[in-house]
């Protein structure tokens, strides 16, 4: 394996057809454009998080933004790729100025549900407190307090780490964010081993 890290843009998953157009919770008004995930579909890991970063730069061409930096930093730190990884968000739509964010994130855990039932993954990471407390359903809760625990969520294995952004801005939460990674790693590796 090779030590250089250099963060690449992950193939993005098609949108379904039949939920391209939605504007239930309102976000196709902020303009931005619905991303359904990137990475491997099929893979046995789906990390979640809040919503989508920048996509492309100013003239359309594609853009690694600082949250997705990091995370593939950290998983080339543990020795996975975008083979491994099925990457999705709570929202669809990066939202751009004020919204109804309880609201808004019931409504879009309904997208969240159907790739859940299509993609069937052995085990979910949650990364930064939005996308904990949508998923665990439970706003009382928080990475700090969820950390370096298997959790079963919705009955799938579940893990938090800080979210990518978090730890670019404060670097002393790089060890934490490595050591989640390390502990989803290890557990995913232990899983597999027993099944």
């Amino acid at each position: 394996m090779s030590t250089e890290f250099c963060p690449v843009s992950w193939p993005e998953i098609p949108t379904p057809e039949h939920v391209d157009m939605c504007c239930e919770c309102g976000l196709y008004k902020h303009g931005s454009r619905m991303v359904w995930g990137e990475g491997n579909p099929n893979a046995s890991i789906m990390i979640v998080l809040d919503n989508p970063g920048l996509r492309e730069d100013r003239d359309g061409n594609p853009f690694v933004c600082g949250t997705r930096q990091t995370l593939q930093k950290a998983a080339h730190h543990i020795g996975l790729g975008s083979d491994d990884f099925y990457i999705t968000y709570i929202l669809k739509r990066k939202p751009t100025r004020k919204y109804d964010k309880e609201a808004v994130r019931k409504i879009c855990m309904n997208h969240l549900d159907e790739q859940l039932q299509n993609s069937q993954p052995k085990h979910i990471l949650c990364l930064g407190n939005v996308a904990v407390q949508s998923f665990f359903q439970d706003d009382t809760v928080d990475v700090k307090s969820l950390r370096q625990n298997v959790h079963q969520v919705h009955g799938y294995s579940t893990t938090v780490a800080y979210h990518p952004l978090a730890v670019r801005r404060r670097p002393n939460l790089w060890q934490k964010f490595i050591e989640d990674w390390e502990f989803l790693a290890d557990h995913h590796r232990n899983e597999g081993q027993s099944s």
